[in-house]
């Protein structure tokens, strides 16, 4: 029998929910014959508690995604432009699709990080929605605070910037933006988050925005009525009561992370330095990069592979690690550096 797969493509936490969670889950299972809130009012309140932000200044939604598309819906006018960095998050092109926005792809530079002198100046007068992906997914690099302020000076008001931090808690560098205090005086900022990443709910589908409660009432008018369901919502309350726990899986993940830049980096492999939960490694002239994702095929670790483009690994747990480096080692021997 052949053993499971490693799952590193879709950059899940590689932990369960804690055992609070699970009561909470568990607790609320029990009443699945019954509906939730019309709309997630509560709900947005706990959050906007636990961020110390007022309660009207949070759109609640499937996912950061469906943050997104709400968000979209709610400023996208017809012939409008959405503006992002590519290669980037797969849904920015089908997001803009459907909310009848011409995608806009801007190139990355060529050390992997987002060009905001491009992004700026791809804006235009039809432009209605410009992508700031931070940290920047699949690469893991990061917008400085400086950068993203001067970004921001860039943006005519017309223009909404969706700030995508759906990376956000796994990030120690100390030049990141704190985004929350951008959000006074610019009524065309929203802060993307989720509970999918860092805190193991992927599964169950809940984002945020956050905003000027003004932005934030149009988001609000794209909710889908019972679109959060009493389970999620159930399991998001337990988790944002459970910092610490949840604290040190971050960290391990973090301290993941580290452990296979330092190896991979010392195999040879063009792998970038990461703010995110996952590693990005280029492909181009002698870069092995693509050979490199046909040996993890082969030893059944999955990742996300753009022929010619790169690989986006996952960082899983310490065995998962263990794993990746055994497979990629030009030499086997011993890997449990830690």
């Amino acid at each position: 029998m052949s053993p499971s797969p490693r799952l590193l493509g879709l950059n899940e936490s590689p932990y369960p929910p804690l055992p609070s969670v699970w009561k909470a889950i568990r607790d609320t299972a029990d009443r699945a014959h019954r509906y939730p809130p019309f709309h997630p009012d509560r709900l947005a309140r706990r959050i906007a508690g636990w961020c110390g932000v007022d309660g009207d200044a949070v759109a609640v939604g499937s996912g950061s995604v469906g943050v997104a598309l709400q968000l979209l819906r709610a400023v996208i006018r017809p012939g409008d432009r959405m503006v992002y960095a590519w290669p980037g998050f797969d849904a920015y092109p089908m997001l803009a699709t459907m909310a009848g926005a011409e995608p806009v792809p801007v190139p990355l530079l060529p050390d992997g990080r987002q060009n905001l002198a491009a992004l700026a100046g791809a804006i235009d007068v039809t432009t209605g929605v410009v992508v700031v992906c931070n940290p920047h997914n699949p690469t893991g690099s990061l917008v400085t605070a400086p950068e993203l302020a001067e970004f921001l000076a860039r943006v005519p008001e017309h223009v909404t910037v969706l700030l995508d931090e759906a990376y956000i808690e796994f990030v120690r560098h100390p030049a990141a933006p704190d985004s929350l205090p951008l959000l006074a005086g610019r009524p065309n900022l929203l802060v993307l988050r989720t509970f999918s990443k860092a805190y193991g709910l992927a599964a169950l589908r809940v984002g945020y925005g956050l905003g000027d409660p003004r932005l934030v009432a149009r988001v609000r008018k794209q909710q889908l009525p019972y679109g959060i369901n009493a389970v999620a919502a159930a399991a998001v309350e337990a988790t944002v009561e459970a910092g610490q726990e949840l604290a040190a899986r971050v960290d391990a993940v973090i301290g993941e992370r580290e452990r296979l830049h330092r190896r991979l980096t010392r195999y040879g492999l063009p792998v970038l330095p990461s703010q995110a939960n996952f590693l990005w490694l280029p492909a181009g002239p002698g870069s092995g990069t693509d050979h490199a994702a046909h040996t993890l095929d082969t030893a059944r670790i999955q990742v996300r592979h753009w022929a010619g483009q790169g690989v986006r690994l996952t960082v899983g747990r310490p065995e998962d690690g263990d794993a990746v480096l055994s497979a990629l080692a030009p030499v086997r021997g011993e890997v449990t550096d830690r």
